[in-house]
């Protein structure tokens, strides 16, 4: 079979084009009017009372939440290991120091009774992260910060039209940080979002997107901009620009052909490859989980890869630990996240992959097994 079949990509269409063309066309690039649509479209479909901001990238939306609680040298987050490197450069880009724990082997969500022995009198919030979309555990995270105190702020940036219960996430919680990044569920080219209640924080992080001018947001959905303005926190230039916004406007439209169509792959795999032992699938419920990522685990998984690649189909390992990166390294081990490391690899999982594709994927790892 011809043709590199791909882990992941961006599933675009005339409308996201034409937005953007709408957008040149009024010649106003910037934050604004296309912007605060996006954030009450957002609202609109997560049900939600809590208000969101929008920015440039998922992590900038993690870094701006913990910038806008006071969160810095001396102060730690904990947080898996066995996430992206951006959940932690968020924290490190504050001065705070983030502590990695182990994952839930059946979810590779944050372990609780591993958070609970890493908590200390420095520790000002836990950033559970929904590792493939998935965030079942979470009830025991806001338990544990309600004991002790603590600020959630969820790293859902794989997660935006995934439910937890019959609410999707993003409908209520402490803090919620999305990314509308490339390949994301739904994309804004780049992009992210936070999500809180909290109306003091939700001001600064509205300032801080926009260098801390303090409230500049309005001015900018006008068209304006603060001439005569104050500082009172550290800013950065995180904001979403009005192009970033129109194209997620219209994948916002898209988001239940994208569920259905990522949904349907994830039940295909298990489907299709339940009778390959060697092969294990995390404990998902694929009715509530609109899956980023499809994520297995494998015997010999560095052989199964390298024959994948080797016939021409894309797949990865998401993610090398944190606690084994120089800057991020660790005094202890976390020999479960070791061992969930060696076995994890993920498969082609997007809203381009034909039938076709996915028949090939599933063919060539029974090929691999004998099967």
């Amino acid at each position: 079979m011809s043709g590199k079949i791909r882990l992941s990509k961006s599933s675009l269409s005339n409308a996201e084009k034409e937005a953007v063309l709408a957008v040149l066309d009024k010649e106003f690039l910037g934050m604004g009017e296309e912007v605060m649509a996006f954030e009450q479209e957002i609202q609109n479909y997560l049900q939600t009372t809590m208000d969101i901001v929008c920015v440039n990238t998922g992590t900038s939306a993690l870094h701006l939440a913990l910038n806008a609680l006071d969160i810095g040298e001396g102060d730690e987050v904990i947080v898996p290991s066995l996430t992206y490197v951006a959940s932690f450069a968020a924290i490190s880009a504050t001065g705070a120091t983030a502590v990695a724990c182990e994952v839930n082997p059946k979810t590779l969500f944050i372990d609780a009774k591993d958070v609970a022995s890493k908590i200390t009198p420095n520790t000002k919030a836990i950033m559970p992260v929904h590792y493939a979309s998935n965030s079942q555990g979470i009830e025991e995270i806001y338990t544990l910060a309600k004991q002790y105190n603590l600020r959630v702020i969820e790293d859902a940036a794989q997660a935006f039209g995934s439910k937890r219960g019959e609410k999707l996430v993003g409908q209520e919680g402490d803090i919620i940080c999305f990314s509308f990044d490339g390949i994301k569920n739904i994309t804004s080219g780049e992009g992210g979002a936070i999500l809180s209640h909290d109306k003091v924080f939700i001001q600064r992080v509205q300032d801080g997107r926009l260098l801390g001018v303090h409230k500049d947001t309005q001015k900018r959905y006008s068209g304006q901009r603060s001439w005569d303005f104050n500082v009172e926190h550290q800013g950065f230039r995180y904001h979403m620009s009005n192009i970033m916004a129109a194209i997620g406007r219209e994948q916002l439209k898209r988001i239940d052909s994208f569920r259905q169509k990522r949904q349907h792959i994830a039940k295909t795999y298990i489907a299709s490859l339940s009778s390959v032992a060697q092969i294990t699938f995390l404990e998902f419920d694929f009715e509530m989980v609109l899956p980023h990522i499809f994520v297995i685990k494998a015997e010999k998984r560095d052989e199964l890869r390298e024959y994948l690649l080797a016939n021409d189909i894309e797949c990865g390992i998401h993610y090398k630990p944190n606690h084994l990166l120089t800057l991020y390294k660790t005094s202890y081990d976390l020999p479960l996240t070791q061992e969930i490391y060696e076995q994890i690899l993920t498969l082609p999982c997007h809203n381009d992959l034909t039938q076709k594709q996915q028949l090939r994927v599933i063919e060539v790892i029974k090929e691999f097994y004998g099967k």
